[in-house]
């Protein structure tokens, strides 16, 4: 196992805290919105949908959780190609998150800022670790690294406390 640093802040949004990763990439802001909008990429590194985003919902199933990963209604709040996208997620627990994607090109560099709408330090702490993990999952699908070398025992729980500390 080697620990991996963790990237993800703490912020405040219009009074709601919020979990906060980066990203960068050497490559369009299309190409980068394609990696986290189009079913088969997202495949490569956390899951896929399917149904019709139109209608503001589809069902996201983890496929990196493994094979017999549920699928779970994801509702679209926004969608503004390929700058911002806005959406809810409906745990089988009962549990509800929103997520937000922001993407801003500049020199040919996209920067990926991940948001999630949290204030729980104990949710924090192993919320935070899976979304670096996931994250680094996609960096390596779009720059042609190993995915499967991408290993979630690196992340958690040796990255826990810092996700404690910023949620406290």
């Amino acid at each position: 196992m080697t620990a991996v640093p963790p990237t993800g802040r703490r912020e405040a949004r219009e009074g709601v805290g919020y979990l906060v990763l980066t990203r960068t990439f050497r490559a369009p802001i299309e190409d980068v919105w394609a990696a986290v909008t189009e079913p088969s990429r997202m495949e490569r590194w956390i899951g896929t949908w399917s149904g019709d985003p139109a209608e503001g919902q589809v069902l996201f199933r983890m496929t990196a959780e493994g094979e017999d990963a549920p699928a779970e209604p994801a509702s679209i709040d926004v969608c503004d190609p390929p700058r911002r996208l806005v959406v809810r997620t409906q745990g089988g627990d009962g549990s509800q998150w929103q997520l937000e994607l922001d993407l801003v090109e500049a020199d040919g560099v996209t920067t990926l800022t991940f948001g999630q709408v949290m204030s729980d330090p104990e949710a924090a702490s192993q919320i935070g670790p899976g979304w670096d993990y996931y994250l680094d999952r996609l960096v390596a699908s779009e720059t042609g690294g190993d995915v499967g070398s991408v290993d979630f025992d690196d992340y958690y729980p040796s990255q826990s406390a810092h996700y404690v500390a910023a949620f406290s």
